[in-house]
């Protein structure tokens, strides 16, 4: 089922266009990646998604809405704004009443998502304490509390330190098996660890977009590689097999249409000086967003 319909999505400021004429879906309980580089067009993408700018053209068509989006969408900014004298619990409250939660259970409610963003400690405390990191915890307790079913989440883990990303992380995870996720980073092993599509944005235009494994196969991640100790083991296997070969430093990988792996296995057993590994080659995402993108 389709949640969001986003047909030819344009927005101009002072005649230049930041957003041109993009176009995408998104299916539910899918995670999409929204990704490329600064000035792209990312911010100003999610805040017309999520109602907060009018575009100049174009149509963005919820499903299920019943009328009232704010039912169906959670939105946490890049840069979330709070009043630092309410405390978490305060704060969510006002946030679950603007989201038409009713008032039966919404204290519980607020305290049980509070507690699964990782702030049951803090439920009382006033905001102006919070670390940066705790204020994108609330941020994230505020998208969530009325249980949407379509998140949009701009940079959801910016502000936060490693640990923190890996439990965001596993909370979106588990939001995903019930909630469709689109969420702009530029963390791009977060992306490439939780997402099903892949929107690439470059200058406000939608350049390359598709499944995961669908660009990786597009951009050679769909061969194999083999690792050696040293650069010059990989030099003499590259120049010597019979296949297509790119070295890269001291691998050297092969594309799937050249070679199958017990072919190169067999050429490998009679060539082994050197070999630390062989396997399938899985194409990193940074690689693709270069490619995609270009150089910074």
């Amino acid at each position: 089922m389709t949640v969001l319909e986003v047909s030819n999505l344009t927005k101009r400021f002072d005649g230049v266009a930041a957003v041109e004429d993009i176009s995408f879906s998104l299916t539910e309980h899918t995670a999409t990646a929204l990704i490329g580089p600064n000035g792209s067009g990312k911010t100003t993408t999610m805040s017309m998604l999520a109602g907060l700018l009018r575009p100049t053209s174009g149509k963005v068509r919820f499903e299920g809405t019943g009328g009232d989006p704010r039912a169906t969408i959670g939105f946490l900014p890049q840069y979330p704004s709070f009043f630092p004298w309410m405390t978490a619990i305060e704060y969510l409250e006002m946030a679950a009443g603007l989201s038409g939660m009713p008032q039966r259970d919404l204290r519980a409610e607020c305290e049980k998502t509070l507690g699964f963003v990782g702030l049951a400690s803090s439920v009382r405390k006033r905001i102006g304490g919070f670390s940066g990191g705790m204020k994108q915890r609330l941020g994230l307790a505020q998208a969530i509390i009325h249980g949407p079913s379509l998140l949009l989440l701009d940079e959801p883990v910016s502000a936060l330190d490693p640990a923190g990303r890996r439990e965001v992380m596993d909370m979106l995870k588990e939001l995903g098996e019930t909630t469709t996720i689109l969420y702009s980073t530029h963390i791009l092993n977060d992306a490439e660890e939780m997402t099903d599509q892949l929107l690439f944005l470059r200058k406000g235009k939608l350049i390359e977009h598709g499944a995961l494994e669908d660009v990786r196969r597009k951009y050679g991640g769909n061969g194999f590689r083999i690792r050696f100790t040293d650069e010059g083991s990989a030099l003499r296997f590259a120049e010597g097999c019979p296949w297509t070969a790119q070295r890269e430093d001291s691998d050297v990988r092969i594309p799937a249409e050249a070679a199958s792996m017990e072919a190169i296995l067999q050429f490998a057993a009679g060539h082994a000086g050197g070999i630390r590994s062989i396997g399938k080659d899985t194409v990193r995402l940074e690689e693709i967003f270069l490619k995609v993108v270009g150089q910074p």
